[in-house]
Parts: structure tokens; C-alpha cells; sequence
């Protein structure tokens, strides 16, 4: 069922208000979830406790309206983790191995009946295994108890899981790595030029490093792992304002 706008923004407002309060609770006692309680919500008496409420409030209005369109982004991730979550549980660790490897399987031997050169045929062999290992280590770390170690460990391994396999694919396909490696040279220059030229950074990779064959891999590792903390951190920040049901 749909919600209607107004519905819709009365669901903004309890997760902002949440968000806040959750931001207010860091130093101060008895801030989230009190309207309903005989005590309340606790307020400072003297004037410097209230010079210092009201300053840490409105440092967190800033920080709720940056960290909300992120907390928006993990409803959708958590929707869709949740997910894949059940069904991996259901398949149990063995079973999603074998569940992505004849998937692959099945692509690799379809890229052989279908006569592709055999460079072809190994780029979906090194796709598939690639994923397999991926897939499984998404799913031993994210067993593991502790938001920690699912959040550093088990999102980035389920983003390596799609974005490396066409990256080793492309080493055993000229036509994938004329897509596949252009594209990447692309993506590495700009984030030397805009997120690592702090420091002179980017002018030390480059003159120390060159993106060419296993290096293609390296940085796609390396992205997947900021990708996956801030999923993993998109969905920690969706369970704090709205807690999934158990």
C-alpha cells in the first residue's frame, strides 16, 4: 500500500525527530522516546546546561539534515539486505556457494555452446569465480555476530561480488576491456583529482603506481570497500531511527 503525502511526511517528521533526539542522547541523559514517560524528556536547570543544550541542539539539526538523505538511502539498502539476508539463511552458507557457482556455471557453459572464442568462455570462468568467492565471504561475515563486522567485512565483499567479476572478466575479453578498462582509468583519475589530492596524494600514486593488469582488480577492491562501509553505515543509521522489526 501506498502511502499518501501526508502520511509520507508524518513519517519524515518521527524519523528527523527520532534522528535528533538519538544526536541529543550522546551527551545528554533521557532525550529519545520520553513523551510517553512520567519523567519526560530531561532539560538542564542552570543557565550553562541550557546554553550547552541548546548549542549541541542545533549543531545536531545541521548533522540530522546531511545524515537524513543517507538514513533514506539505508531504508532502501536495509529493504533489499533484509532480503537477501532471509534467503541466505534459508540456503545456509553451502548452499548459496552452490546456488551462485550453477548460476555462473550455467552462464559459462552457455557461453560454450553458443561457440564463443575461447578467450570468451574464460571471461565468464573467471566472472563466475570470482562472485562465487565473493558471494560466499559476504555470507560468513555477515553470520558472524556483531554489527562491526557485517558492516566492514560483509556489505563490501556483497559489493565486490558485483562490481569485480566483469573487471576480472575483461582481462579474457577484448571487447569487455575495451568498456571495462577505459572506464576504470577514467574513474581512478578522477578521484585522484578530487577526493585524493589532499596532501599531494594523487601525484604520489601516480608517480609510484600504474593502473595496468592485477591493478585493475586492486582498485575495484579498493572501491568496493567504501562502498560497502557506507551501505553497511546507511543501514546502521535506518535501524537507529527506525529499528527493523524482529
Amino acid at each position: 500500500m501506498v502511502a499518501g503525502p501526508g502520511e509520507l511526511v508524518t513519517a519524515v517528521k518521527v524519523d528527523v525527530k527520532r534522528l535528533h533526539e538519538s544526536w541529543m542522547e550522546l551527551i545528554f541523559p533521557r532525550q529519545r522516546g520520553t513523551d510517553d514517560t512520567v519523567l519526560g524528556k530531561w532539560k538542564p536547570s542552570t543557565t550553562g546546561g541550557k546554553l550547552r543544550y541548546r548549542l549541541w541542539g542545533l549543531v545536531g539539526l545541521l548533522i540530522v539534515a546531511l545524515l537524513y538523505p543517507l538514513a533514506v538511502v539505508g531504508f532502501a539498502a536495509r529493504f533489499y539486505a533484509e532480503r537477501l539476508d532471509s534467503a541466505a539463511t534459508r540456503l545456509g552458507i553451502v548452499g548459496v556457494v552452490l546456488l551462485t557457482a550453477l548460476a555462473w556455471g550455467i552462464l559459462t557453459l552457455g557461453a560454450y555452446l553458443r561457440e564463443f572464442s575461447d578467450q570468451g568462455v574464460l571471461a565468464v570462468a573467471a566472472a563466475s569465480i570470482v562472485a562465487t568467492i565473493s558471494s560466499a565471504l559476504a555470507v560468513v561475515f555477515a553470520r558472524v555476530d556483531g554489527r562491526p563486522v557485517t558492516v566492514l567485512l560483509a556489505y563490501p565483499f556483497a559489493v565486490t561480488a558485483i562490481t569485480l567479476p566483469p573487471v576480472v572478466a575483461a582481462f579474457y575479453s577484448p571487447t569487455l576491456a575495451s568498456v571495462v578498462f577505459p572506464g576504470s582509468e577514467s574513474l581512478a583519475a578522477w578521484v585522484l583529482d578530487n577526493v585524493l589530492f589532499v596532501g599531494g596524494l594523487n601525484d604520489y600514486i601516480r608517480s609510484n603506481f600504474e593502473l595496468q593488469g592485477g591493478a585493475y582488480v586492486l582498485m575495484w577492491f579498493g572501491f568496493s570497500l567504501p562502498v560497502g562501509w557506507l551501505l553497511g553505515l546507511t543501514v546502521s543509521l535506518a535501524n537507529v531511527i527506525r529499528p527493523s522489526p524482529e
